[in-house]
């Protein structure tokens, strides 16, 4: 009987651990353990499509992640989608940087490339990013190599 006690504890830990590691993993793939208290200042791009990219998706420079999307939203005027993204403080970005929306991996994580340009000024808080390249959607990058490989026939 005493046997059968240890196995059902040995047994128990073992399944708490497993649980346990699913929860770590969990965490790391979603990004949601990456809450910062660094320093932070937001600027907003406008983007014709912005695909699957999503609240909490990177913001990168040169492959180094400077920052999260903390919203997305859509201008109700030009109904495009406007992309708040909190760059951290220690990360100067000229006034003239650029932004594009890239996919990441094969599971197809969006994220924001952020091209730095030449002018000597920086953004501030509340800076806008003027030029900006949409998503690319697959959906639509081959209607439109079916649609041309149809009118060359």
């Amino acid at each position: 009987m005493q046997n059968t006690k240890t196995q059902d504890t040995l047994v128990g830990l073992f399944v708490a651990c497993g649980i346990a590691a699913l929860f770590f993993m969990a965490m790391q793939i979603s990004n949601l353990s990456a809450f910062s208290n660094n320093k932070t200042y937001t600027i907003t791009a406008n983007f014709e499509n912005s695909g699957g990219l999503k609240v909490k998706s990177p913001v990168s420079v040169a492959g180094v992640r400077i920052g999260r999307v903390s919203n997305i939203s859509i201008n109700k005027d030009s109904y495009e989608s406007v992309v708040e993204m909190l760059i951290e403080a220690q990360y100067n970005l000229p006034d003239d940087t650029s932004a594009s929306i890239f996919t990441a991996g094969l599971l197809g994580e969006q994220y924001i490339s952020l091209e730095p340009g030449g002018s000597e000024d920086f953004m501030q808080q509340g800076g806008m990013i003027d030029i900006t390249q949409s998503a690319i959607v697959l959906e639509e990058v081959i209607g439109q190599f079916l649609f041309d490989k149809a009118a060359e026939e």
